[in-house]
């Protein structure tokens, strides 16, 4: 695999705890308003995409394109705006690192789901015993990190 495209990805995961961080922030001093930081983040997003696909030569085709589209694949907007405005709500709630890690073990489990059975028209990749003991394993550091400090505990009374 390409090192490059690894550490673009361990990027995005880098950007995912600073955008969670971030937009908390921005709904504790406007109220504690989690669907309204959650707006402003998307409408941010919105500017900077639309500058992109403008100086990438516009949206013309692309546009006339979407009409042909199935509903279900706009579910993808729907399913980040649910994300953005989850992690502005959880994050003052369970903490940053909860949140997080409960993420990934979501992304992990969906996404080999996903890749084993081709679903949502993904190209198959069968899941190998290795990635599985590798998802168990990331698995069982999500309990650690959630009841690490529980399970120490009741082995010390």
């Amino acid at each position: 695999m390409n090192l490059i495209l690894f550490l673009l990805a361990f990027g995005v995961g880098v950007a995912m705890s600073v955008q969670a961080a971030v937009n908390t922030q921005l709904a504790a001093s406007i109220g504690a308003n989690s669907v309204v930081a959650a707006l402003v983040s998307f409408a941010c997003g919105t500017v900077v995409l639309a500058g992109v696909a403008l100086a990438r030569g516009g949206l013309g085709p692309t546009v006339a394109a979407l009409a042909g589209q199935p509903l279900w694949k706009f579910a993808g907007g729907f399913l980040g705006a649910a994300f953005v405005f989850g992690t502005v709500f959880l994050a003052p709630r369970i903490g940053l690192l909860s949140l997080i890690v409960l993420v990934i073990a979501g992304q992990l489990l969906t996404s080999m789901a996903i890749d084993h059975f081709g679903l949502v028209q993904m190209a198959a990749r069968k899941v190998s015993p290795a990635r599985i003991i590798g998802v168990v394993v990331v698995v069982l550091g999500v309990a650690i990190t959630l009841f690490g400090e529980r399970i120490v505990a009741s082995f010390t009374r």
